[in-house]
Parts: C-alpha cells; structure tokens; sequence
C-alpha cells in the first residue's frame, strides 16, 4: 500500500535540490562563518548568498533577514525583541494578538503577560477570519506591537495583514506576522502588500527545507532587543554561531518557492485541495469544511466528521497509510480540542470530530483520489461500527 502523505503543515519533506545545496557544508565545505581563514569566509559567502534568496523570497533587503532555529525562536525574537525593553524600563506596555495563533506566540505572549504586559486576545469570526476593524479596536495609546498570524496552521485562513498593519501604522504601532504557513504558499512583498509589516517569522521545515532552521524578517529602523547573548552575530541580534548548512538549505528553498509562486503552482494546488475535500464531502453527507467561507492558502483543509471520534480516525487512517493531523503538530497528543476551533465557536465534541488535510506541492491527481477512496472507506466503517 503507497503511503500518501497529507500533513505537509506539520513538516515538509526536504526537496532534493535542498539537500544537495546543504550536503557539501557539513563535511568539505564546513567552517565558522566568524572564522578569517579562507574556510571561514567560505562558509560566510554561502551564509550571506542564502541571506539574498531569502530577502528576494520576500521582496525584502538582505540586511533585514535574521536566522534563527525556526518559527518559535523568530516568534519569540519578535515578540520579546519588542517589548522586553519596556519591561526593563518599567514602562506600560500592550500586546494586541489573536486568540487562534500558532502556540508559539499565545505562551510568549502568556509568558510576557505574567511579567507585566497588558494582552487581548481578539477573537475570530466564525469562519475563522479575524475583522482588521477588531484588531484597531483593540488598540491602547500603550500599545506597543500588533502580532497576528498571516495564515493559520489549522485551517489555512489567511488574515488581512496588510489592512491591520495599515491600521497599527496609523497609531505608531508595531506590527509582527508569523508567516510560518504562507512563507512559499504565497507572495510575501514586504515593499508593496507588506509594506506596513515590522517582522515577519518563517520555519525551514514547512517550506521544503529541514528542521531546525528559520528567519525573522526585520524591517530596517526597527529596533530589536536580542534575547539571547554571546557573539555578535546577525548584526547583534541573534548571539551563535551560524547553522549553516540549514542556512543554505533555507535559501536554496526560499528560492524554489519563489519560482513556484510565480508559475501556476498555488492554483493548482488548490485545486487539487478542492478534489480532496469535494470528493470527501460529496460522498459523506456529514462532513463539512471548517473555514470554507475565508480565503485560505491553497493547500490546507480542515474537516469535520459529524461527532466522529477524529483521534481514532487519524490512528484507522494511519494504518491505512494516510498521514494526516489534528492540527497542530506541536500539540499532538494534546486531549484538549483544538483553541482555534473552539475560538471560531465549534462545541468540544465538533472540534474533537475534526481533522486537517495538507498537500504538498508535489501531489498529483492519482494520490488525491486514492487518498478520497481511503478517508471514505474508513469514515465509513467508524460509522458502522458506531
């Protein structure tokens, strides 16, 4: 039995062309970026070339790009690049947020509150969208940073970013974006969309790169506190020695992305997104699509199998060689239901009935169809089996 993989959100096979851009800097090529010798600079020429396809990824300027170990360290850089300063100075500080962000940024926004900044947690619609009008409304005269994910990790809806951003800017605010999910799914200008954007966290591992690897995007002026020390690495902002073969790997992928992007590769995703939940949703008379009235990303959907037991049915589609997910992959093994289900007003027992299907961008026809007949073939079974 072919194994189809559906849970792209949670990570994404490294691409081929990936791995042999990073394979020579473990061993041949190896070398402290920090060094003088010419090993050194070998390794600092490759850290700097990453550093520009990143920056064209996001139609950005090379001195802007930060790494980092991925999503959750950006998040945290951001988060606490902003305000720890007003912490320091004792000063009122306030976050606005979502209350359907990715993990990393509620707990840092927790972990900030309980240090003294003053947080709301703007709720979704019921579509999972969140109003910008919500956002603005949300803010105080201490507010200091907006953070609002770009595409949600669940559901795939993405949030009107750059209309919040416009708002914020209009108040002398902050903005931060975790672009984990969007960063290769779509165009991410941080000069004309983006334009109002500060910050802005990618991970490695969702954009065909491997773990362990990421960026903020940090736009020029804006000041940033480090949060970790030691060396004077990425411009005093991030203290360590460079990762970098995952450097190199995070920018041989933002490369690819970006030649994805500009074909016709988000639009035929998506329809073969659609071919997945249609046929799902066509032949179970009892399963809708959670979000299906927002805009979402093109690979992402999120099912709803009337009140089945959606953990038994992830466990029966495994052994039917479908990987899929709850949501979250950090959160799996949670027994709470998801916090964006339940924010967008599901019942427990709905949100527990749910799953999230995510595509690769090398999915094709045959697998997607294969993969309706399983998922069917099993729901159905669950239902029988009552």
């Amino acid at each position: 039995m072919k194994a189809i993989y559906l849970d792209a959100n949670a990570t994404t096979p490294v691409a081929p062309e990936v791995l042999e851009a990073m394979l020579p800097y473990f061993a041949e090529r190896s070398g402290n970026p920090s060094a003088a010798h010419a090993a050194g600079q070998r390794a600092r020429s490759a850290v700097e070339r990453a550093r520009e396809q990143v920056a064209r990824l996001l139609q950005a300027t090379a001195k802007e790009i930060v790494f980092t170990s991925g999503g959750t360290e950006s998040d945290n850089l951001a988060l606490r690049g902003v305000l720890d300063p007003f912490l320091e100075r004792n000063e009122p500080a306030h976050l606005v947020t979502t209350q359907i962000e990715h993990h990393a940024v509620l707990y840092a926004a927790e972990a900030l509150e309980k240090r003294g900044v003053a947080v709301t947690y703007v709720a979704p619609k019921a579509d999972g969208s969140v109003l910008a009008e919500d956002v603005a409304a949300a803010m105080r005269p201490e507010t200091k940073l907006v953070s609002i994910m770009l595409a949600n990790n669940e559901t795939g809806v993405v949030q009107p970013v750059g209309k919040i951003a416009r708002l914020a800017k209009e108040r002398g605010v902050l903005v931060h974006t975790d672009a984990v999910q969007a960063a290769g799914k779509l165009s991410l200008d941080m000069s004309g969309e983006f334009k109002n954007v500060d910050l802005l966290s990618i991970s490695g591992h969702k954009l065909y790169a491997p773990q362990g690897t990421g960026a903020l995007f940090v736009r020029k002026g804006v000041q940033l506190a480090a949060v970790q020390h030691g060396g004077p690495q990425e411009r005093q902002r991030r203290a360590g020695t460079e990762n970098v073969p995952g450097i190199v790997a995070l920018g041989k992928a933002a490369e690819l992305a970006a030649v994805w992007l500009a074909g016709e590769g988000a639009a035929q995703l998506a329809a073969l997104r659609d071919r997945l939940e249609q046929g799902i949703v066509a032949t179970l008379s009892d399963v809708q699509i959670n979000g299906v009235d927002a805009r979402r990303v093109a690979n992402t959907t999120n099912l709803r199998f009337g009140l089945m037991d959606a953990e038994s049915l992830l466990i029966a589609l495994d052994m039917q060689g479908i990987a899929a997910s709850f949501g979250s992959a950090c959160m799996s093994g949670a027994t709470e239901p998801s916090h964006v289900l339940l924010a967008m007003g599901m019942e427990p027992k709905q949100a527990r009935a749910s799953l999230r299907f995510s595509l690769t961008r090398d999915a094709v026809d045959a697998d997607v169809d294969e993969a309706v007949q399983r998922i069917v073939a099993v729901a159905r079974r669950m239902s029988a089996l009552g």
